[in-house]
């Protein structure tokens, strides 16, 4: 086989990983889980998806809508100095989703996974400001750590699909190793969410 060959393998399956695996999809099947284990019935599903549409279904949109506008070239935003606008329509949707879940009388859980992703937000945005953090690793993280403080530990077992998700940003050329660990662990971080809660 021709390292040609192996090069554009390798670059298919880090770009399937990276798509399969993004944010939005990520934060669709751990926010539904993350709702189901706070509620401990179906109605946790409602709330999950509230927080899934929030956390990262609209700010799927927005970018999608950028990109139609022509101001980025695909939804990786390589360029960290135009990714602040991102950030802050984050911010306001998990916000607003939050108030939503409080005036609703959601279950703790999951209002305090949306307060912890909230607060990862805004440190995903402080770093950007200097340095590219690696926001897919981030929400992969994150999901699998809060969903193995609300489900069980044996949750943990799903970092296999974060370690594959920084291997795949690093393949494709987004991001460093550094800068793939950086929002891994900044990722893991939201369950200290959980000791205050």
């Amino acid at each position: 086989m021709s390292t040609t060959t192996t090069t554009a393998g390798t670059t298919t399956l880090a770009r399937t990983v990276t798509d399969v695996l993004q944010p939005r999809n990520a934060l669709l099947a751990g926010m539904l889980g993350i709702g189901l284990a706070a509620a401990g019935d179906w109605t946790g599903l409602l709330w999950g998806f509230l927080g899934a549409l929030c956390a990262g279904l609209i700010p799927a949109g927005y970018i999608e809508w950028e990109r139609g506008r022509g101001t980025w070239g695909d939804r990786h935003v390589v360029d960290r100095t135009k990714r602040a606008p991102i950030f802050f329509v984050i911010l306001g949707s998990i916000g607003a989703g939050s108030v939503v879940m409080v005036l609703g009388n959601a279950p703790g859980g999951i209002l305090v996974a949306m307060l912890a992703l909230w607060v990862m937000t805004i440190g995903l945005l402080a770093v950007n400001t200097v340095w590219k953090i690696s926001v897919d690793s981030a929400v992969a993280s994150a999901v699998v750590a809060l969903l193995a403080v609300v489900h069980s530990p044996w949750w943990l077992a799903a970092y296999a699909l974060t370690v594959a998700v920084c291997w795949s940003r690093v393949a494709l050329g987004y991001h460093t190793v550094a800068q793939t660990v950086a929002g891994a662990a900044l990722g893991a971080a939201t369950t200290v969410a959980y000791a205050f809660g």
